[in-house]
């Protein structure tokens, strides 16, 4: 398993979550990882783990990723992937009517301005030899609206229009970078925990969340991970611009209710 081989690619929100298994995925493919994360203590112990450098980087930062850029100035692969929904700590209100200005711009700060600030870093680490590729990871949720996450909705759809701009951008100035974004639907991952909850009723809650989902399941960071790793590669040479759903066939219709 070779096809990141003499790659070195930096995943953000790489503590946990999506981030660790891409972090994981690359490393197998023979790529130098950089983790990166806001939790140092998680990160340097999934960087252990994986036998990756780890970097601390809190995406909203411009002076993080300043640091980052001393660090690591050249780059062939960057993922975007540290994010958040604002339910983190909590259940509060992120519907269009009732969510505050600071929730609202919580969200944007870590998810929008972060992709931003990442792929301005991006482009730059990689312009050196003119060749890369960005993946962003946005959501399905980028791609409907969801009333009661207006914040996290609004942001993942600013990232899957900013990775179409990046990709013309870079087409436009004659860099063979190439930016893609991924649109994973429900992954079951620790970001779910707080809706999921840990009671009698998390069974239920769980078939709730995937009622309406073709495949009847929750996705995997694994499988979040392997779309990845396609894309980080030197087979997807031709696909810059585009927007690929991992969703279990939630986008694509409706479907009868398996027997």
């Amino acid at each position: 398993m070779t096809r990141l081989t003499g790659k070195t690619c930096l995943v953000t929100g790489a503590a946990r979550g999506i981030g660790e298994a891409i972090a994981c995925a690359f490393i197998k493919e023979g790529a130098k990882v950089y983790v990166t994360d806001i939790e140092v203590a998680s990160g340097q112990k999934t960087a252990q783990n994986l036998g990756a450098a780890f970097l601390k980087l809190d995406v909203a930062s411009e002076t993080d990723w300043a640091q980052i850029a001393k660090a690591v100035p050249k780059l062939d692969v960057l993922v975007n992937n540290a994010g958040i929904t604002g339910f983190e700590d909590g259940v509060v209100a992120h519907d269009p009517e009732h969510a505050s200005l600071a929730d609202w711009r919580a969200v944007h700060a870590v998810n929008t301005d972060g992709t931003f600030l990442g792929c301005r870093y991006g482009i730059a680490a990689m312009r050196g030899r003119g060749a890369g590729a960005i993946i962003n990871i946005s959501s399905r949720s980028g791609m409907v609206g969801i009333p009661g996450a207006a914040a996290y909705a609004a942001s993942k759809a600013a990232i899957r229009n900013h990775s179409k701009t990046v990709a013309l951008y870079c087409a436009q100035n004659g860099l063979n970078i190439r930016c893609n974004s991924i649109h994973p639907a429900a992954i079951l991952t620790p970001m779910w925990e707080p809706m999921l909850g840990d009671g009698p009723d998390r069974a239920a809650r769980m078939k709730a969340f995937v009622a309406e989902t073709p495949m009847q399941r929750f996705g995997t960071a694994c499988e979040v991970a392997a779309l990845a790793v396609l894309l980080a590669s030197d087979e997807a040479a031709y696909i810059t611009g585009s927007e690929l759903t991992i969703d279990g066939g939630l986008l694509a219709g409706s479907a009868a209710t398996p027997g």
